[in-house]
């Protein structure tokens, strides 16, 4: 067997001769035949599908030896080693905490209606206000200094 490549099946096909689930033949890739441009197109996103589709039903009577595995597994520990030291570090964002007992917080009695009600009546005034409010230009904003 030789090195196996990125695009090498992790699952192994069982039966690599099998028909599709509903009984008709694999289109042969190679074999010409007169189809229309939408048999094409069906033709070949079927063959990728095919080729694709990982059968998991079949991964019980595929049997991997354990030198395989461990195999597997380093290549991909390694392809992950490489690819994440390319990648940008992100710092993970934390939410702001605005108390240092959130289980007090959340275990104190709930605020009243009226106060709600209250602060929406307060908040719709203000944005009103602000809504309202024109600037009229007299005159300019920027002026030309004379350099001496």
């Amino acid at each position: 067997m030789g090195k196996p490549e990125e695009t090498d099946p992790l699952i192994p096909h069982p039966n690599p001769v099998s028909k599709p689930p509903n009984g008709t033949e694999w289109p042969t890739p190679g074999v010409p035949s007169p189809p229309t441009d939408g048999q094409a197109l069906l033709t070949s996103i079927l063959t990728k599908t095919a080729q694709n589709i990982i059968d998991v039903s079949a991964a019980d009577s595929v049997v991997m030896e354990q030198h395989e595995i461990m195999d597997k597994a380093r290549q991909y520990s390694t392809k992950l080693a490489m690819l994440s030291t390319s990648l940008p570090q992100k710092k993970a964002l934390t939410l702001p905490s605005l108390t240092s007992q959130p289980h007090q917080v959340l275990a104190s009695d709930l605020v009243p209606y009226s106060d709600v009600q209250q602060v929406s009546k307060i908040a719709a005034y203000a944005y009103s206000a602000i809504s309202q409010i024109k600037v009229d230009a007299k005159e300019e904003l920027v002026v030309q200094f004379a350099i001496p």
